[in-house]
């Protein structure tokens, strides 16, 4: 599993800064999450591939989040996309994006599928033989959701030492990965635990942003490897955090301590701040594996 970083400022595209968007790569698969203004220039800049992208999930439809998704589904097909591109977020935003491709007469020549979102419960939004992401609802000031990315248990792993010493035949191998015990040709019954390992632990990764300090959230993340949660604020300006209905850098701190996370990633900090250090040092009064993201940083999972 890896995390792509490709802009993790509040509010205002800067010289050196960028909206919220992101890339998570897992099993096979290529999420983007969040979709701010210049997220298109961030994907080449970090020469992210266009072509693997096809869910793009947005939290809310605030400009910071999701301005720059007009521009990369009119660019998809500029670049002669054809294969079916789907997004998942808050009910409008159909209308938002189609309204612009009516206006500028540039339908897209591929598949665009807007997936709607309403409930203030969890839903699963996608799901394969490897993988599940649903939302997470959070408390914004408009209606937002947070998305939890989760992989399935795979199969066992072959333990080939074992195998080969009870001369098993290759054609047994995906059942025995797939779990099964093994009967020999002398009636001899092998538990499948003789011939294989565990399987991996499976990974997990909660988005979750914006938002203001929203325990509710706690039950669903418990024990995610590893979760971004916004940090607009120090404690210094809490009072903006309740007004805006965003957190401080000590409050996510303190949702990732109860929920007993791997790894807590701050982001979404406002650019009043000197330096993002300060929202390192605060969170980890609270809870001691905090990382910082930025613009370009990659998380390795």
């Amino acid at each position: 599993m890896k995390l792509q970083i490709l802009g993790c400022y509040a509010a205002t595209p800067r010289t050196l800064t960028n909206p919220t968007s992101q890339v998570l790569e897992i099993k096979n698969h290529m999420f983007l999450i969040d979709c701010g203004e210049g997220t298109q220039v961030q994907l080449r800049k970090h020469k992210v591939k266009f072509s693997r992208i096809n869910h793009i999930f947005i939290s809310h439809l605030h400009g910071d989040h999701f301005f720059g998704l007009p521009g990369l589904i009119s660019t998809f097909r500029l670049l002669g996309r054809d294969k079916e591109l789907h997004v998942y977020g808050p009910k409008g935003i159909k209308e938002a994006i189609t309204l612009l491709l009516k206006l500028g007469d540039s339908w897209t020549n591929y598949p665009l599928l807007f997936h709607e979102l309403t409930s203030k419960e969890p839903e699963l939004l996608f799901e394969d033989d490897k993988i599940t992401v649903e939302t997470i609802p959070l408390n914004h000031r408009v209606y937002t959701n947070g998305f939890l990315f989760k992989e399935k248990l795979g199969e066992r792993k072959l333990n080939v030492s074992a195998v080969a010493q009870y001369k098993i035949d290759k054609c047994y191998f995906q059942n025995i990965k797939n779990g099964k015990d093994i009967t020999l040709n002398d009636g001899t019954r092998l538990s499948n635990t003789l011939l294989t390992f565990d399987p991996p632990k499976p990974k997990s990764y909660a988005f979750c942003s914006d938002t203001s300090f929203f325990p509710e959230i706690i039950g669903q993340i418990q024990e995610v490897d590893v979760l971004y949660h916004e940090s607009t604020f120090l404690d210094s300006e809490g009072h903006l955090s309740e007004r805006t209905k965003h957190a401080t850098a000590k409050e996510a701190a303190t949702i990732a301590l109860k929920a007993n996370v791997g790894m807590l990633i701050l982001g979404h900090y406002s650019t009043r701040y000197k330096t993002i250090d300060l929202f390192r040092e605060e969170a980890m009064e609270i809870f001691p594996n905090v990382a910082l993201a930025d613009d370009g940083k990659v998380f390795e999972m």
